[in-house]
């Protein structure tokens, strides 16, 4: 399995912008679908972004984050722009091996790897 390590979360007010980063370990990063979860207090863990063959996005999400991947960094970004109180949440990075086009978002149980996750306050 690879290891996850995210940074990048903390405090923005309402509108504001974060970028989260994923490092992973390892030589093989190119041979992985990754992809972002959220999870707020109380609630299930939900589907943000995944990159692989292709990009995808949580509706919720669409048109505001950007998700995207850096191969000689072994890193995957989230981009968050125009930030809402709901977008409150432990973001995690999870990992699998092999290429997919997504075409309907990925499960929690497709990914074998997941990082510690990171805190994104949004404040009103």
């Amino acid at each position: 399995q690879v290891q996850l390590v995210e940074s990048g979360g903390g405090l923005v007010q309402t509108g504001g912008s974060l970028r989260l980063s994923c490092v992973a370990s390892g030589r093989t990063f190119w041979r992985y679908a990754m992809a972002w979860f959220r999870q707020a207090p109380g609630k299930e863990r939900e589907f943000v972004a995944a990159i692989s063959s292709n990009t995808y996005y949580a509706d919720s999400v669409k048109g505001r984050f950007t998700v995207s991947r850096d191969n000689s960094k072994n890193t995957v970004y989230l981009q968050m722009n125009s930030l809402k109180p709901e977008d409150t949440a432990v973001y995690y990075c999870a990992a699998r091996v092999g290429s997919s086009y997504y075409y309907t978002a990925p499960r929690k149980t497709d990914f074998s790897s997941w990082g510690q996750g990171t805190q994104v306050t949004v404040s009103s």
